[in-house]
């Protein structure tokens, strides 16, 4: 017979099998506690989209200097297509899928009521101060806001450029026209005298460039499209009527081409740059362009606010981009950090010295690098002093395609300027729900 101690007790068993059990829980918690020791030193990936001939300079004056100095967060640079609208679309698709690939989101000026009424962005409202903000462009950083929350901070700033032949008009003693009926007058004697073909050039093209340079002729006459306060719609008022006669009048009395209702800003750029015309209303990138070497424009050229109407102000429409947070990131703190430096003066100077964009700081329209390599900054900085926001609200897209549909309408000759903007304002009306 064996003896009891050749066979180990039920205690013992079960003793060792706890141990084996405690051992193994131990080296589960270590491996997890080791995973996550690995996962916070690797560094946080932002991710934005952007047009792909924006992503060159951003990378190399902006997001490496970045990455440098914040070597935990990375920002990776998704090139979508050349077309902000298509730009647009992606960005609305992904947010309507309910979990944004984006933490940061790259934005044009119009796209902040939409976005932001949405729900899909953060509020940055709380996150920086009204000094803070006091450095850039007043309307820039209103064109972050919506229903006086920020849900954008500026980060490049764009305005509607009336350009001039400087050596045209000192040729024949005149001066840089501040009216309609001046730019009218100095159009029609520059012709008479063979120094040009034509007088103005201006974006009359359905599409948004056409609702872009409607506001500044629209404010020149002291009218207004929507008011974002009370959702009053201006459009079959007086005053736009005016505006609409106006630019029918530069076709009809030879001052701008025919052809001019199916010009965007390349084709203006272009009669403009070739010597065919006087004056062209566009923006602040024809300047470099038309300042390049071979250029036939090369230092003949001036800037100044669009003309008005007498008694009335000068109004430049607000273009520009910004950035704002996805209400999706699983990395708002690191986006916010992004964002600080990057909106920040030394990156924005960085940026304009490499790229040539206006900037949203007021302090580098004048910052004597700057100036050097772009004398007429200071010139802009008076522009973007006049620059008008279009509506902004939430249904600005659609308000936008109401209007280019009627406005080219009228500009065309299909429909009574009247008759248009009885029709554009009544739709426009339906929208907002007034």
């Amino acid at each position: 017979m064996l003896s009891s101690r050749q066979f180990p007790s039920l205690s013992a068993l079960r003793l060792k099998r706890w141990r084996h059990i405690a051992i193994a829980i131990a080296v589960f918690l270590s491996t997890i506690l080791i995973s996550w020791v690995v996962m916070a030193q690797q560094p946080v990936t932002l991710r934005l989209l952007m047009t792909a001939p924006d992503a060159q300079p951003w990378q190399k004056v902006m997001i490496s200097q970045f990455e440098q100095e914040h070597p935990n967060i990375r920002i990776e640079i998704v090139e979508g297509p050349n077309a902000t609208n298509l730009i647009e679309d992606l960005y609305t698709s992904a947010f309507l899928l309910g979990d944004s690939p984006y933490d940061l989101v790259n934005m044009d000026v119009i796209w902040t009521p939409k976005f932001a009424a949405a729900g899909w962005l953060v509020d940055l409202t709380d996150r920086v101060t009204p000094e803070q903000l006091s450095a850039f462009s007043e309307v820039d950083v209103e064109g972050g806001k919506y229903e006086d929350r920020l849900y954008r901070m500026p980060l490049r700033s764009d305005a509607g450029v009336l350009y001039y032949r400087k050596d045209l008009l000192e040729k024949n003693g005149l001066q840089p026209p501040e009216t309609f009926d001046q730019l009218m007058q100095e159009s029609k004697q520059l012709q008479q005298n063979g120094d040009v073909n034509w007088g103005y050039v201006w974006q009359g093209r359905q599409y948004e460039g056409l609702a872009a340079m409607f506001v500044e002729v629209l404010q020149g006459f002291g009218g207004f499209w929507v008011n974002p306060d009370t959702l009053e719609v201006g459009l079959d008022r007086p005053e736009t009527i005016q505006a609409i006669n106006w630019l029918r009048s530069t076709v009809s009395e030879g001052i701008s081409p025919p052809g001019v209702t199916t010009y965007q800003e390349e084709e203006t750029r272009r009669f403009f740059q070739s010597g065919e015309s006087a004056f062209l209303r566009s923006w602040p990138y024809v300047w470099p362009l038309a300042n390049a070497e071979g250029s036939e424009l090369k230092g003949k050229i001036g800037i100044k606010p669009m003309v008005h109407a007498a008694g009335q102000q000068s109004g430049a429409c607000l273009g520009g981009w910004g950035l704002a947070i996805s209400k999706s990131s699983r990395h708002q703190e690191e986006a916010w950090t992004a964002i600080q430096y990057l909106s920040g003066a030394e990156p924005q100077r960085r940026y304009i010295m490499e790229a040539g964009y206006v900037p949203s700081r007021k302090e580098l329209f004048t910052d004597p690098q700057v100036v050097q390599e772009y004398p007429h900054y200071p010139q802009l900085l008076e522009i973007v002093g006049t620059a008008v926001l279009r509506p902004p609200i939430a249904q600005y897209a659609q308000a936008s395609d109401i209007l280019q549909r009627y406005l080219s309408a009228a500009l065309t000759g299909r429909m009574s300027p009247e008759e248009a903007m009885r029709a554009a304002g009544s739709e426009t009306q339906r929208l907002l729900g007034t």
